[in-house]
C-alpha cells in the first residue's frame, strides 16, 4: 500500500504508541456528548475491531490512562463552522477532540486513516489492515504512532465531491469528510454554508413584478427583457428599488433560516445582462460587466451585515462577470465564486503551456488579490457522456492546490452527481474527496493506492489504461472542455483497442469475483468509446457491442448517460440506430 500518511508523518518523538497496545483499552465518551461524538466513539470501536478482532468497551467514566478519550475542545467564536481537531498521543492515552459538530468525528477518521491505515475507498469497500494473528502468523505489522500533539484545520470550509454515491450514502460522505450532504446529526450534519448559485429569479420573481415593473429588469437591445431562459430575466442592478427589494428578500430568507452562514445574490444563467445607461457607465469604467454586478452585491451585503453580521453574501464570477473590476472591491462579507466552465480539463489550470486556461488564471489571480473568501465551481466529468474516457485525473490535484493558493475557501467539484456509475467514478470520488480534505496529499500516490487496494492484482493494468488515455491526449495536443466528443479527448480506434487489451489483462489478473466485478464496472467506458469511434463494424458486430454495453450498464446500475439524458433513453437511441 502506498504511504499517504500526513498527520503523523515526519514527526520526531522519543516515544511511540504501538496500536496493538490499545487492544485492552477502553473508549471514553462523555454521557453528555452530542450525537456526532457518540457516533465517533462507535466508529472507532467498529473499525478497530475490524482491524484487531477485539471490541473495545465504551465507557462514560474517564480514567487517567488506558483510554481512547473522544470529545470536544473548548468552543471558539466560530465553532459552528469549525472542523478543526487535535489528537494527543501518549504511551498510555489517546485524546481525539474537535471543534463544532464535525471536528471530533473527522478527527477519529483521520486517526483511523493515519494511525491504522484504514482507507474509505467506496461506500461498499473499506480497506482495513488485518492486524489479527490467526494461526500465530502476523498478517500486518501493527503501526507505531509517535507520541505528541497533532492538530489539523481543513483548508476548505466547503467541500463537495459531487458524486451520487455521496448523496445516496451520507455515512460514506462523512467518512470522506465531504461536509455538504449529510443531514443526520450523528454524521455531523452539513455545513451551514450553501453552494453559491443563480438567485436573481428568487429575489425579484418576474412572475410577481414583471407585469407592472419592467424597469426592474435588464435593458437588452433597447427593450426591457422578458426572456425567462436560464432563470432570467436579469435584473437592472443599478435601480434603487431593485436594490431595496432584493435586500428585503435576502433578509427575509435569512430570518426564516437563522442557521444559514451564507446566501446567494447572483446573476441568472444568461448573458442578457442590463445595458441601461447607469449599468453600462459602471461597466465601462470598471472594464467588465462585473462592475455593476459587484456594486449591486456590495449594496445588498452592506445592509445584510446590519441584521446578520455573521452571514456572507455570495455571488458568481461566471461567464461575462468572471473578470474582476478595475477598482471596485468586494466587501469583507462577500464571497466570490469563480466558475471554470470554459477551461481545458486535461491540463492544470495554471499550466503555462495551456492557452485555453490563461484567461481563467488571470481572473483567479486578480480575485485572489482582492478577496479573501473565494469559492470555485470546477468541472470534473464529461457532461455530454458520463461514461466516455475522460483524461483529467492528472489535473485535479494541481487545480485544488492552485485554488487554495488563491484564497479559495469553498470547492464544488462537479461531476456526475445526478447518476450512478460513470467512468472511473469510484476512483474519482475517492481522489477528489481526499484532495479537497487535504490538498497536501500526493495525488498520484492516492490514485495508485486506490488501484492497489480496490483492483488488487489487476491494479497494474488499470494504471496502464489510465496512463494510456492521459499520455495519448497530451501527446496529441488535446484541450478538451467538459463537453468533449470522443475525438476531442484523443480517442482513436487504435487507442480504444489498446484500452480493451488492458482491461482484458485486468480481468485475467483479478484474483476473485469481487475484483472482477470492479474491473468490469470500470470497463464500461471502453465499450462506450468503441461505440463512438469504430466506424468499420459490421451491423452484427455493432449490435453485439451495443448489447454488451447496455448489459454492463444495467448490471452496474448506470442510471444516466449524460447530464440531461437518462440511460434508458440513450439505450433506446442506440438500438434504434441499428435499424
Amino acid at each position: 500500500m502506498s504511504d499517504t500518511k500526513t498527520l503523523f508523518q515526519n514527526h520526531q518523538s522519543n516515544s511511540h504508541l504501538f496500536c496493538s497496545e490499545i487492544e485492552d483499552w477502553q473508549i471514553y465518551v462523555s454521557a453528555q456528548a452530542g450525537p456526532s461524538e457518540q457516533y465517533a466513539a462507535e466508529e472507532f470501536q467498529y473499525w478497530f475491531e475490524k482491524a484487531y478482532g477485539n471490541r473495545l468497551t465504551l465507557t462514560n467514566t474517564k480514567t487517567g490512562d488506558g483510554q481512547i478519550q473522544i470529545g470536544s475542545v473548548e468552543e471558539s467564536a466560530d465553532v459552528d463552522q469549525s472542523e478543526a481537531f487535535q489528537i494527543e498521543v501518549a504511551p498510555d492515552l489517546v485524546k481525539i477532540a474537535g471543534q463544532g459538530v464535525r471536528g471530533t468525528l473527522y478527527g477519529v477518521y483521520q486517526f483511523l486513516e493515519d494511525g491504522l491505515g484504514v482507507r474509505f475507498l467506496t461506500a461498499d469497500h473499506t480497506h482495513v489492515p488485518n492486524f489479527a494473528q490467526p494461526d500465530g502468523v502476523d498478517q500486518t505489522i501493527s503501526p507505531r504512532i509517535p507520541c505528541g500533539q497533532f492538530q489539523y484545520q481543513p483548508s476548505f470550509s466547503f467541500r463537495w465531491s459531487y458524486y451520487k454515491e455521496c448523496s445516496d450514502r451520507p455515512e460514506f460522505a462523512a467518512r470522506l469528510r465531504v461536509n455538504t450532504v449529510a443531514t443526520e446529526i450523528k454524521l455531523g450534519g452539513k455545513t451551514p454554508q450553501n453552494l453559491i448559485n443563480h438567485s436573481f429569479h428568487s429575489l425579484l420573481p418576474f412572475s410577481q413584478y414583471g407585469d407592472d415593473h419592467l424597469e426592474f429588469y435588464a435593458l437588452v437591445d433597447g427593450e426591457r427583457d422578458r426572456n425567462t431562459h436560464g432563470g432570467g430575466p436579469q435584473l437592472c442592478v443599478t435601480n434603487p428599488e431593485v436594490i431595496r427589494i432584493a435586500t428585503e428578500s435576502v433578509i427575509r430568507q435569512l430570518n426564516a433560516q437563522p442557521d444559514l452562514k451564507n446566501i446567494s445574490v447572483s446573476q441568472a444563467d444568461t448573458n442578457r445582462y442590463c445595458r441601461c445607461d447607469n449599468c453600462e457607465a459602471i461597466n465601462q469604467q470598471q472594464g467588465t460587466p462585473m462592475g455593476s454586478q459587484l456594486a449591486f452585491v456590495n449594496s445588498v451585503a452592506e445592509k445584510v451585515e446590519l441584521v446578520h453580521p455573521a452571514v456572507k453574501v455570495g455571488t458568481l464570477a461566471y461567464w461575462y462577470t468572471r473578470q474582476a473590476p478595475k477598482t471596485t472591491r468586494p466587501r469583507q462579507n462577500v464571497q466570490v465564486q469563480l466558475c471554470s466552465i470554459e477551461c481545458c480539463t486535461l491540463h492544470a489550470i495554471n499550466d503555462p503551456n495551456c492557452s485555453k486556461n490563461r484567461a481563467f488564471c488571470q481572473d483567479m489571480d486578480q480575485w485572489g488579490q482582492i478577496c479573501d473568501d473565494i469559492w470555485v465551481w470546477n468541472y470534473n466529468t464529461n457532461f455530454k457522456a458520463y461514461d466516455l474516457p475522460f483524461p483529467n485525473l492528472r489535473s485535479i490535484g494541481p487545480n485544488v492546490r492552485y485554488f487554495l493558493r488563491n484564497n479559495a475557501k469553498g470547492l464544488f467539484m462537479q461531476a456526475n452527481g445526478n447518476g450512478n456509475s460513470g467512468e472511473l467514478c469510484d476512483l474519482r470520488n475517492h481522489l477528489i474527496s481526499r484532495l479537497i480534505w487535504d490538498p497536501t496529499l500526493d495525488d498520484r500516490k492516492v490514485l495508485e493506492e486506490f488501484a492497489d487496494l480496490h483492483y488488487r492484482q489487476a491494479a497494474p493494468s488499470m494504471i496502464d489504461y489510465i496512463d494510456l488515455i492521459h499520455d495519448n491526449a497530451e501527446a496529441t495536443n488535446q484541450h478538451p472542455g467538459c463537453f468533449p466528443s470522443a475525438e476531442e479527448v484523443g480517442l482513436t480506434p487504435e487507442i480504444v483497442d489498446c484500452s480493451f487489451e488492458y482491461f482484458d489483462q485486468a480481468m485475467a489478473q483479478a484474483d476473485n469475483a469481487t475484483v472482477r466485478q470492479r474491473v468490469e464496472k470500470a470497463s464500461i467506458c471502453v465499450y462506450r468509446a468503441r461505440i463512438e469511434i469504430s466506424k468499420d463494424l459490421t451491423s452484427s458486430e455493432r449490435k453485439d457491442l451495443i448489447e454488451q454495453y447496455i448489459s454492463l450498464c444495467q448490471k452496474h446500475g448506470q442510471t444516466r448517460a449524460s447530464e440531461h439524458k437518462e440511460a434508458t433513453v440513450f439505450f433506446d437511441e442506440l438500438r434504434s440506430s441499428l435499424s
